[in-house]
């Protein structure tokens, strides 16, 4: 087991892909609240439940008697997700799984877990999101690598205007471009395998479907 990798267990879609089990081979684990309900389906015992529990039926709360758990009120200035992480951190956390942080009924929490992602990145931690089926990772300065099956589709939504954005083994290869903020130029491209991006400045989020080879 990884001392340095956590996932958090969050509230929003989870499908147990094979990718997701790689992903999370040699994890430890924190759930958020109503996040909990993925731990049986992924086999796993977290090591902490923290949140203000008020999505947590108590059937849930039966089925983990011996779960560590972590109390907050609801009138706090905080995220459950945002303390998960928090307390991975505190616990020597350098890679961050946050599974489940897509899609689900809170769409403000999707796009918080997003917004978050990118601020941990660039705090120099690792992070992915996962809802099994869809995968996002944090583009910032610098230059990262993403294994993707040939016809897969992604986007890369600038969280701001995108300076010096390259993207390489794409079927929308672009080379030193200048993508302004809300621009839609860079939704919707297909990846022809591992796909590598690299950016001078700004920030933004690459959105992969490594489960949809409709690009094929």
């Amino acid at each position: 087991m990884s001392q340095s990798t956590f996932t958090i267990l969050l509230g929003g879609e989870l499908s147990l892909t094979e990718r997701l089990r790689h992903a999370i081979g040699d994890s430890r684990f924190i759930a958020a609240d109503g996040g909990m309900r993925h731990a049986a389906a992924l086999g796993i015992m977290p090591e902490l439940w923290v949140g203000d529990f008020d999505s947590t039926p108590a059937d849930l709360e039966d089925a983990f008697p011996d779960v560590p758990k972590q109390p907050y009120p609801a009138a706090k200035a905080a995220t459950d997700g945002e303390i998960a992480v928090s307390e991975a951190i505190a616990r020597g956390a350098r890679r961050l799984i946050l599974a489940g942080a897509l899609g689900g009924e809170r769409s403000d929490h999707a796009l918080q877990h997003l917004l978050s992602a990118v601020s941990l990145a660039e705090e120099g931690f690792d992070v992915l999101l996962t809802s099994g089926k869809e995968e996002a990772v944090p583009l910032i300065a610098g230059t990262i690598e993403l294994d993707l099956p040939k016809g897969s589709l992604f986007s890369v939504p600038g969280f701001s205007e995108l300076i010096g954005l390259s993207i390489e083994n794409a079927r929308y290869p672009l080379a030193d471009f200048h993508l302004p903020f809300g621009s839609s130029r860079t939704i919707s491209n297909v990846a022809e395998g591992k796909v590598r991006f690299s950016l001078r400045s700004g920030q933004a989020i690459v959105l992969a479907r490594p489960y949809d080879l409709s690009g094929v």
